[in-house]
């Protein structure tokens, strides 16, 4: 497949910095994982990926001020326990620097949004790539999706795939910023009864098992360790991989939520929600495709088929029996093809 980021160096703007000094960016967010594991690459490597599922709405926005004549350390954030995105805009002023022979400075990174900390829905990536994309504003630039996710994965670690703005659902290699595989052109439509789970408490990714790879991610963990992975575990990654991409091809949503639901199962060999299998459940008696959990928080989704018999029937009992069994719905929202 070809992959969705291009190299790098992939960068349009002018040689000048902007005028004003001040740039802005955005960035979404999303609403967890379709699928999530250990996948082999291209050479047959194994390394860490997902699928995210996109949500309208939430995101990010940043305003960057340039401070010519600072000295580049001088970078103020508010609010300022953005540490991630201080990191990417100071990664992003070097980089713009370097593009514009102007020397390096400091400046004011300010961010604002409604994405929900803690839950999983790529939060900090969404002020990591915001912040990317106010800082090249802010120098006349504008930088490619490559340039972003490298900026973006440097800054924290790992990075989800929110840099990219085609709505290609892509399998993406969260701790190295590049896309494994386009699974096609877009998801097939989706209705998704949003909901969170351990009482929608953020979770500590921190805490998380990671992989003991050189770059272990803090924020985007995955659910079982790669070390944990064996030869039968990644064989059923890529069965998954298979299936989801058959799934896009056709708009199979029954097999895309079964994808899901699979995947979901195995992460809580780590994340073991106590409401997991009550929330399968009430998918299974509501005829929901399936579900759909973040592997680094507490967002989950119930996933229906928009054009199933009945849908606002079936909803509308989802809702219900997420209520009877105390699991706090968020919002319900469909996904469409671009």
């Amino acid at each position: 497949m070809t992959p969705a980021l291009r190299p790098a160096a992939t960068a349009t703007g002018s040689a000048s910095a902007s005028a004003s000094g001040t740039g802005t960016g955005y960035a979404p967010c999303h609403h967890g994982e379709i699928l999530q594991g250990v996948f082999l690459d291209h050479d047959g490597r194994r390394c860490a990926g997902l699928v995210t599922l996109p949500m309208a709405g939430p995101g990010s926005r940043a305003e960057f001020t340039r401070r010519p004549g600072t000295a580049p350390g001088a970078l103020t954030v508010v609010p300022a326990d953005r540490t991630k995105a201080a990191r990417a805009a100071a990664l992003a002023i070097a980089e713009c620097a370097e593009r514009t022979g102007l020397p390096p400075c400091g400046g004011e990174l300010r961010l604002t949004g409604d994405v929900p900390v803690g839950l999983g829905m790529g939060s900090s990536t969404s002020d990591v790539i915001a912040a990317v994309r106010a800082v090249a504003d802010a120098y006349g630039l504008r930088m490619g999706a490559g340039t972003v996710a490298r900026l973006a994965v440097r800054a924290e670690r790992a990075s989800d795939p929110l840099m990219l703005d085609d709505g290609r659902p892509v399998l993406f290699a969260q701790r190295e910023g590049r896309v494994l595989e386009v699974l096609g052109p877009a998801l097939p439509p989706l209705v998704v009864v949003g909901c969170t789970l351990g009482g929608g408490a953020p979770v500590d990714t921190l805490s998380l098992p990671v992989s003991p790879s050189p770059s272990p991610s803090p924020s985007v963990a995955v659910a079982v360790s790669e070390a944990d992975e064996d030869e039968d575990d990644v064989r059923a990654c890529e069965r998954l991989r298979t299936q989801l991409r058959r799934a896009v091809a056709t708009g199979d949503v029954p097999l895309l939520g079964a994808v899901a639901t699979a995947s979901a199962r195995r992460g809580q060999r780590v994340l073991g929600h106590p409401e997991f299998e009550a929330l399968t459940a009430i998918a299974r008696r509501t005829g929901a495709a399936g579900v759909q959990i973040a592997h680094s928080g507490a967002v989950a989704g119930v996933l229906f088929d928009p054009v199933a018999p009945g849908v606002r029937h079936r909803v509308r009992r989802c809702l219900h029996g997420l209520d009877a069994h105390g699991i706090p719905a968020t919002r319900t929202f469909t996904t469409r093809r671009p």
